[in-house]
């Protein structure tokens, strides 16, 4: 049952994605990586000799250019772990070209720092029609997290009432200032208004505004910032009993100063400059000044702890639960010559691949990670180096 996949996209993530899939050669027979620098696939290609990986350049926001390579290579599959800006444009092509897909993060335009599921979602009857499916957001959080959310809501609850997700980077790449991710969307992400769901509605606060310590497993108490997070939405949507769900992520005080500074001279502005006759984006140039994520793996110490943290109602009574994984970097690296947080979103992401193309998770249409039967995916993540723990009846580091 072997299939073809073509993985668009190589970053950090792109590069832990090529190697996990090249892990499982029974399903994942043959592999294309593509992205706009053919060298940087190349380099990829190169370091797993193990395997025969092809390799091609494209321009991801050309719909034109990803048909035309899709339909030379012919795979069943398009992993997608480029630029959240050319989800759609990758969608188009799958449409047009009748190939499966799945991405790690969902769409934002270019030009407006804004998370909102709503474009790829409009995709929903034109992927039914096709007979193909389009798997939104499966790297770690998004997906895994609305994994482990499903899984609660199976094995656990009745009803699901409160939900923090919790996140923390506990680890050490001793860089002044280095984002785990993309820069240009981390720093997006985060400077952005926060905001949570509480009784029904949205509650926006300004950014990083709302932090306290969180206990993590293994690492000890972290300040956690509250903000706001994709996977937020298409959870309160698909478990309407959640009442309050929030998402929390840990950032050290150096970075926030550093941070803090960047934002205060506007480098970290999406808006174009005129600068020597031409225009620039001020955060495009600032992630060509900062270290790409990839190159952060060698000598990165410590782990990440994500996981999510319920109260809910079972058999009529109050339950409390948490569900993690810890992942130490040095076993990242060690697996896929990757940092943690790369190599946190990319096995989720070939594990839900491989899933689809087993028939596993297949159905026709645009789905969330949480839509999907959460069992397989629970039983297989730990084989492929992200087990969980969970604690069930503990009390929750939270107020409720």
């Amino acid at each position: 049952m072997s299939k073809k996949v073509l993985i668009i996209g190589a970053g950090g993530v792109g590069n832990v994605v090529v190697r996990k899939c090249a892990q499982v050669p029974e399903v994942f027979s043959e592999i294309m990586l593509a992205s706009r620098t053919k060298a940087k696939c190349d380099a990829i290609a190169n370091a797993i000799p193990e395997a025969k990986i092809q390799t091609a350049a494209v321009d991801a926001d050309d719909v034109p250019q990803l048909v035309a390579l899709i339909n030379a290579f012919k795979p069943d599959m398009v992993i997608n772990v480029a630029l959240p800006y050319q989800d759609l444009t990758i969608m188009d092509a799958c449409l047009e070209t009748g190939v499966h897909y799945l991405d790690t993060a969902n769409y934002e335009p270019k030009d407006e720092a804004k998370f909102e599921y709503s474009w790829q979602w409009a995709y929903q009857e034109r992927f039914k029609e096709k007979g193909l499916m389009a798997l939104l957001g499966c790297g770690f959080d998004p997906g895994q997290s609305q994994i482990y959310v499903a899984h609660a809501a199976k094995h656990h609850f009745d009803e699901m009432h409160y939900l923090d997700i919790v996140d923390c980077n506990a680890g050490d790449h001793g860089q002044a200032f280095a984002t785990n991710f993309n820069p240009e969307i981390n720093i997006r992400e985060i400077t952005q208004d926060g905001k949570y769901w509480e009784n029904g509605e949205w509650k926006v606060i300004p950014a990083m505004s709302i932090h306290k310590p969180i206990e993590y497993p293994n690492i000890g108490p972290k300040e956690s910032y509250l903000l706001y997070h994709e996977e937020l939405e298409s959870l309160v949507k698909n478990f309407p009993t959640i009442k309050r769900a929030r998402f929390w992520m840990t950032f050290g005080q150096e970075y926030l100063t550093h941070l803090r500074v960047m934002q205060n001279i506007g480098i970290t502005s999406i808006k174009p400059i005129k600068f020597q006759g031409r225009e620039i984006i001020p955060i495009e140039f600032l992630k060509a000044l900062l270290p790409e994520p990839g190159s952060l793996g060698e000598n990165y110490t410590g782990e990440t702890s994500i996981g999510c943290q319920i109260k809910g109602i079972k058999d009529g009574k109050d339950k409390t639960y948490f569900i993690w994984n810890n992942c130490k970097h040095q076993d990242a690296y060690n697996d896929c010559k990757a940092q943690g947080v790369s190599y946190t979103t990319g096995v989720p992401a070939m594990l839900g691949a491989k899933l689809m193309m087993e028939g596993i998770w297949m159905k026709p249409g645009v789905y969330n990670t949480e839509e999907m039967d959460p069992d397989p995916f629970m039983q297989q993540i730990g084989i492929y180096g992200l087990p969980w723990n969970e604690t069930v009846g503990l009390e929750l580091p939270h107020e409720y």
